[in-house]
């Protein structure tokens, strides 16, 4: 029987360093060489790193990456090549697949479905594709396509069928956030089904800025079979051994794919490339290979570990100093870096008030402990009280409010970034989505730093994160049963509890997820049960503090729509929700 050996190369890039992404190619080239593969596919714009942004506004960037694919063209005598990189033709810019193969680019697809929604926006860069090319590659008809290509049912796959293709080699850059495994499984198994091929599916692994790209890569059988899949968050080659006769036996049983053959008309032309006829090799067959997924709370906590990791080291730095309040989700925040970067590289700070209860400083430093790293204590008292007294004549008369509490706050990022310019570190936030999305931080306070962990992780998924991290991991535990127990309060003032001064977090979140992340409209929010009164509250403590989150740090993404790059809302806002 005629089979075909595919290996897909699940790496992680980084943008702009264009040499260095050369040079993962070819390494993983030569793995997959030496496993004998008949072609190796890597993700989408591998060249250079997703998403690259304004980079492709640089004429000189754009030549020196189609010096770099070309360079990865002359090796591919090594092995037949599907990489990611940009093409331009007639002084227009495509997002581009190209394959290679006996040392020169035997052929090139350009990206034909251009996504303009959520964090995505190719239009303002790309020009649409128009063509659907196949390669016979050792006897076996194969299609590309890239990414979004492969969402639509009447698109390039349909095309490139109906042109002959066994297997279809989709290259990704496909953000992970939750829920998403799931709905990519059950939209390759029904393209498989309903093409009668294989599919083949190659994603991006790692963080870039806002981003995390969680591999995963699949490949489908013709029955919408499940046949292979990487591991998820780490870089993979996954090598799999494709019966591609099989496809003919079910085409001719099968009568589905020629019957909406007119209804590919208009998608543009597809043309066939012979590159090498088959070849029979002697090589022994490979086991099958699927990786278990990990549980959803696991998903989550895995891509902050990875967007952490590459944050800080693909910007340059080592080490990361975050405030240690004894609360949640600092605990949660310091377990993420430590498991991400070393307990070495970790530094904790510990900035108690007049306010601060002994417990809390006690769990700070039990976490601490638990975890291995260095904890510095920084009493905050000396520079309130100088505050206090600077203030004093201008304050008279005026009784204390939010104002002296987010002095407190304001102290403690002047503290945290004190360190990080004297030792070089990036300050890690710790502030959760659901405290971002209502303005409950102060802004030059507990916003500081460089990355925000939690920016996109509400609080009830927090503490679900707590209870997922003490269960699994080394050192298992580390976070102080306390921690989860104790009823949420920043501490900046005597009894403060922060459910009391906003609403359950238990209440807050699914409202925050109906308004934010589906955009349901007030009538409909109430609808679905919720109290009218905390809809509202809800409401506009969301629109009021638009201009908080844009001044924010970046932050992983981690639901379907995140702030920043994902919901984009004008400041300046009059439209009524209510």
């Amino acid at each position: 029987m005629r089979s075909f050996r595919i290996a897909l190369a699940q790496v992680n890039p980084t943008v702009g360093d264009l040499q260095g992404n050369r040079d993962l190619v070819l390494r993983f080239a030569r793995e997959a060489a030496a496993q004998g593969a008949d072609l190796v596919a890597f993700p989408e714009l591998v060249v250079t790193g997703y998403p690259p942004e304004d980079l492709l506004l640089k004429p000189q960037f754009l030549w020196d990456t189609l010096r770099v694919a070309g360079e990865l063209a002359a090796a591919s005598t090594l092995i037949p090549m599907v990489f990611g990189f940009v093409d331009v033709r007639d002084n227009e810019v495509y997002n581009a697949a190209a394959l290679a193969a006996e040392g020169r680019m035997v052929g090139v697809y350009h990206k034909v479905f251009l996504p303009t929604y959520g964090v995505f926006d190719e239009d303002r860069y790309f020009r649409p594709g128009r063509e659907h090319p196949v390669f016979v590659l050792n006897g076996t008809t194969i299609g590309i396509t890239i990414c979004e290509d492969i969402w639509y049912g009447v698109g390039p796959v349909a095309v490139q069928r109906e042109a002959g293709a066994e297997v279809i080699v989709n290259i990704n850059g496909s953000p992970y956030h939750m829920g998403k495994r799931l709905s990519r499984e059950r939209m390759l198994a029904t393209r498989a089904s309903d093409n009668l091929l294989f599919i083949a599916y190659v994603n991006m692994v790692g963080g870039q800025d806002e981003l995390v790209f969680d591999g995963g890569s699949m490949v489908f059988d013709q029955r919408g079979e499940l046949v292979a899949r990487a591991k998820q968050f780490r870089e993979d080659l996954l090598v799999v051994d494709l019966p591609v006769e099989a496809v003919l036996r079910q085409r001719l049983r099968d009568p589905r794919p020629r019957k909406d053959a007119p209804l590919l008309q208009g998608l543009g032309p597809s043309r066939r490339v012979v590159v090498s006829p088959y070849t029979p090799r002697d090589r022994p067959p490979l086991a099958p290979r699927i990786e278990e997924p990990l549980d959803p709370i696991g998903e989550v906590y895995h891509a902050l570990v990875l967007g952490v990791r590459d944050y800080v080291r693909k910007t340059g730095y080592q080490k990361v100093v975050i405030g240690l309040s004894g609360g949640i989700d600092s605990s949660v925040t310091c377990c993420v870096a430590v498991d991400a970067l070393g307990p070495g590289n970790v530094l904790g700070v510990s900035m108690p008030s007049r306010y601060s209860s002994e417990a809390s400083i006690a769990d700070a430093r039990a976490l601490a402990a638990n975890l291995g790293i260095d904890l510095w204590v920084v009493p905050i008292e000396p520079a309130y009280a100088a505050y206090l007294q600077m203030l004093a004549p201008h304050f008279e008369d005026l009784p204390p409010d939010v104002t002296e509490e987010n002095i407190q706050a304001r102290i403690r990022g002047t503290i945290l970034m004190a360190i990080s310019n004297k030792l070089g570190m990036l300050v890690l936030s710790t502030g959760n989505k659901s405290e971002m999305a209502t303005g409950y931080c102060t802004l030059y306070g507990d916003m500081v730093g460089g990355y925000a962990v939690l920016k996109d992780v509400p609080k009830t998924l927090v503490y679900r994160l707590a209870e997922w991290r003490n269960a699994h991991g080394t050192p298992p535990h580390p976070i102080p049963d306390s921690v989860l127990k104790k009823p949420p309060s920043a501490e900046l003032r005597p009894g403060q509890r922060t459910e009391e001064e906003r609403l359950p977090f238990r209440v807050m979140d699914p409202i925050l997820q109906a308004y934010v992340e589906e955009d349901r409209p007030y009538e409909e929010i109430i609808a679905m049960g919720h109290d009218p009164e905390a809809v509202r509250k809800v409401i506009r403590w969301v629109d009021r503090n638009e201009y908080k989150r844009r001044q924010a740090p970046p932050g992983i993404k981690i639901t379907p729509r995140a702030f920043g790059r994902d919901r984009r809302m004008p400041i300046v806002n009059r439209y009524p929700h209510f």
